[in-house]
């Protein structure tokens, strides 16, 4: 049953997923009574796909990307009093039916970023999409100083609380960057995350996605290493990032070594 608490808000951001948007709604509406769908500048009805259901609608009159659609999505939950706001994506890729998991973690571990992780099943991930996430994860880690173990899973839990003190960029270049930039600047207040694993969803009845592995991927990595630059390379992020846990591995795999 949801929940009709206006502490807790679903996030939708939706750009041409008039095939899947109303299923991944209705999906949403069973878990959470207050979810928000934001159409980015869609030219395929996906807003005609929400007749009827009792979701609230934003509409963005041109494609601004989805930094802007979350950002947005973010501000009218909080303004709607949410004190948490789970984001997921419209093309099925994420199963609303997962989301008392990300609850579950937020309550066990309060004022934390819960991520859905997915890179447990790689065999179920495309190959270029897995190697982008690998590299996106080496890089977001270090500028954030901690292990992330899927830095591009959009399917998310936030504490309003860090999102009302967040002041990031959303223009059209920014995409996939946000989600990424997001736990860096959180971490530099002291807010990590946590991961909690979900199932990898990547079946043939899905839309292409619309994350670039090369550009997307090109596009994190300068925002990182401008990050990195500014705070002369920030050593010890990747000594308790990489080398730390790394180390811990490999002790731990000699100690169960015969």
């Amino acid at each position: 049953m949801p929940t009709d608490s206006p502490k807790l808000a679903v996030v939708i951001p939706a750009y041409n997923e008039s095939a899947t948007i109303r299923d991944v709604a209705i999906r949403a509406l069973s878990q959470c009574d207050n979810v928000i769908v934001v159409d980015d500048g869609s030219s395929d009805g996906t807003a005609g796909g929400l007749a009827k259901l009792n979701v609230r609608l934003i509409r963005h009159g041109t494609n601004l990307r989805k930094a802007a659609a979350l950002w947005n999505g973010m501000r009218a939950a909080i303004d709607a009093g949410a004190h948490a706001v789970i984001t997921l994506d419209g093309d099925g890729q994420h199963r609303p039916e997962d989301i008392p998991i990300l609850v579950r973690a937020a309550e066990k571990h309060p004022g934390l970023i819960v991520i859905g992780s997915r890179l447990h099943q790689g065999d179920e991930i495309p190959r270029a999409r897995w190697r982008a996430n690998r590299v996106a994860n080496f890089w977001i880690s270090w500028a954030a100083g901690y292990p992330i173990q899927d830095s591009q899973s959009g399917f998310r839990l936030y504490p309003a609380a860090l999102l009302q003190e967040l002041n990031l960029g959303t223009g059209a270049r920014r995409g996939f960057v946000f989600e990424s930039e997001i736990l860096i600047e959180a971490a530099n207040r002291g807010v990590q995350s946590i991961a909690v694993e979900i199932p990898a969803i990547y079946s043939g009845g899905l839309r292409p996605s619309h994350f670039r592995p090369v550009a997307d991927v090109a596009s994190i990595t300068l925002m990182v290493g401008g990050r990195l630059i500014r705070r002369g390379l920030f050593l010890p992020g990747l000594f308790r990032s990489f080398i730390r846990p790394e180390l811990r591995r490999r002790q731990k795999s000699r100690i169960a070594t015969p």
